[in-house]
């Protein structure tokens, strides 16, 4: 293992979407892998994206940044407010620490859509808004010791309690109470998280005297900045709109730098000078494994020469050609599965190589051809040493991967998520699954039964009404 290391333990979800309660175990007990694998499973509508959208929703929190206005709409309609809690496990050289960090998320009109007391026409806008945080962490090397315990309580109306810890974490701010407390009402208006707002992480910097605190909060933030990425649907959506998004992670001896490039595809794209060095590394290195997933494929970016920005910034004009058989085409003209494992081809050598990296994708098997795709997640989960969670409806990688790393919804919306019990070593789980959607075997049916006489008939039904 890595001399540094932190990756989701554990994910908990209330009244979220159509979850009213989930929670999903990271750790496969079958057998012990470096990499640690989730791959979601389940019917339509029955709380696999809900799982993604919950680790982006973690990502803004843990950056510092606003929660869109659209995470209103994911509370539960029988709610008030969600709970999302997440334990995390972090390795620093020998010592180890558990990290509990929680949230709910609360809807609230978005006063900017208030003008002299009176509502704009139309129906009021919404926002989501942070809450109730709660960091607490454990720890443990060979020196010391300290069991579970409450680092950050935003449940008060201090700044937050425990008010040991608040004096530890913030050493001679006595005098700046108030300012405290305006910053916390501040960035709850914002939809952004207090602790991990840029406020309060510049002052833990400036005024913690416990190293092993400032150790749990800035490796966190630094997690959600650098090494979790999420790939939801509407990365899918650019795909169709032949465009490019490219995640990416990269590190050298120099520097480290991790982020998202959107290139558009129809028509060649200007790239910032200082990007262009960037991007072809980045295409360089995916090119090694691209051309042994599609054999004799690689990507190239072909200069067009200098562009000035409408800011007056310098940059090159760029189109992204793809080679294959000494042919030398526009990747614009490549099949939206191509375009798909190229977009998320660098996290995956990321997640096969670097321990700390977390990627979530939505979808997975979308346009990627399946024998290729169970191949893929065999290889990363067996070689890998990051963390790759995802969702999918294809049940290859039932077939490939370790039974552990394997995770059905349920239609029950009070326990959403649970691992399949009495499966053993020589059972195809594949099979298994849809055994189980015909006979009902788990404690949880996973799957809402349809009826094909009732289809047919609704069809038919449907048919008649447009004839009359």
């Amino acid at each position: 293992m890595d001399r540094s290391m932190i990756r989701v333990e554990n994910i908990s979800i209330e009244n979220f979407k159509n979850v009213k309660k989930g929670a999903i175990d990271f750790e496969n007990r079958r057998k012990n892998y470096r990499a640690s694998i989730v791959g979601l499973y389940g019917q339509n509508g029955s709380g696999k994206t809900a799982l993604i959208d919950a680790l982006q929703v973690l990502k803004f929190a843990l950056c510092g940044k606003a929660v869109p206005e659209q995470y209103a709409d994911y509370i539960n309609i029988n709610a008030k407010y969600s709970t999302l809690k997440f334990q995390f496990k972090m390795q620093k050289e020998k010592a180890l620490y558990d990290i509990w960090y929680q949230f709910s998320i609360g809807k609230a009109v978005d006063e900017s859509q208030v003008e002299d007391n009176e509502i704009r026409e139309g129906e009021p806008k919404y926002k989501a808004q942070i809450f109730d945080e709660v960091l607490s962490f454990s720890y443990a090397s060979d020196e010391k010791k300290i069991r579970k315990s409450k680092l950050i309580d935003t449940n008060t109306s201090d700044v937050f309690i425990p008010k040991l810890k608040y004096n530890e974490l913030l050493e001679n701010n006595d005098e700046d109470v108030m300012e405290l407390l305006l910053t916390k009402r501040l960035v709850h208006a914002q939809s952004r998280s207090f602790i991990f707002s840029r406020e309060m992480i510049s002052r833990f910097r400036r005024g913690c005297n416990v190293n092993l605190y400032l150790e749990v909060i800035n490796s966190l933030y630094l997690f959600g900045y650098r090494e979790l990425f999420i790939i939801d649907t509407q990365h899918e959506g650019l795909i169709n709109m032949n465009t490019l998004p490219l995640s990416f992670k990269y590190r050298d001896n120099r520097k480290e730098m991790s982020g998202n490039l959107v290139f558009p595809l129809e028509a060649p794209a200007p790239v910032p000078n200082e990007a262009m060095e960037l991007v072809n590394k980045i295409i360089d290195h995916m090119n090694i494994v691209l051309q042994q997933l599609v054999p004799g494929l690689t990507l190239s970016v072909v200069d067009l020469g200098s562009v000035v920005s409408k800011e007056g910034n310098l940059g090159r004009l760029v189109q992204f050609m793809s080679l294959k058989n000494g042919r030398e085409i526009p990747f614009k003209y490549e099949s939206a599965g191509i375009k798909k494992i190229v977009s998320i081809l660098q996290l995956l050598i990321m997640v096969y190589n670097n321990p700390s990296i977390t990627v979530a994708i939505d979808e997975i098997d979308s346009e990627i051809f399946e024998y290729l795709l169970g191949e893929l997640l065999n290889i990363i989960s067996e070689k890998g040493k990051g963390q790759l969670i995802f969702t999918s409806h294809n049940l290859r990688p039932l077939e490939t991967i370790d039974k552990g790393f394997i995770v059905f919804t349920t239609t029950n919306p009070e326990n959403r998520y649970i691992r399949f019990t009495n499966v053993k070593g020589n059972n195809n789980l594949r099979d298994f699954y849809y055994r189980d959607i015909v006979l009902g075997e788990q404690n949880e049916e996973v799957y809402d039964s349809t009826n094909n006489f009732e289809i047919a008939l609704a069809f038919r039904e449907a048919g008649a009404a447009f004839d009359s």
